[in-house]
């Protein structure tokens, strides 16, 4: 039993926001100028045509259009190719 009551601050009493990461508008689905479609931590799907890459690796759209899917293959700093996922607007 504890000798004194509990009264004080707790030191793992903070909680952080979530991120809300993920894939926000899927293939087919309009997208206007602006809009987010992918948020990841990392450079793990490419921008492709009518897309840009934000500062926290955020994909968005520069034009209207249909959002579309594909894949892309890229040559790697040791010599081998690697396929990477790649999102374009059309």
């Amino acid at each position: 039993m504890a000798t004194k009551k509990s009264a004080g601050v707790t030191k793992n009493g903070r909680d952080s926001n979530p991120r809300y990461l993920g894939v926000k508008l899927y293939a087919g689905e309009k997208a206007q100028i602006g809009s987010i479609i992918i948020r990841q931590e990392g450079l793990n799907t490419l921008p492709g045509k009518n897309t840009a890459l934000g500062k926290d690796y955020t994909i968005y759209a520069t034009t209207e259009g249909t959002v579309s899917f594909g894949t892309k293959r890229k040559l790697g700093f040791n010599g081998r190719t690697k396929v990477k996922n790649i999102v374009n607007v059309k």
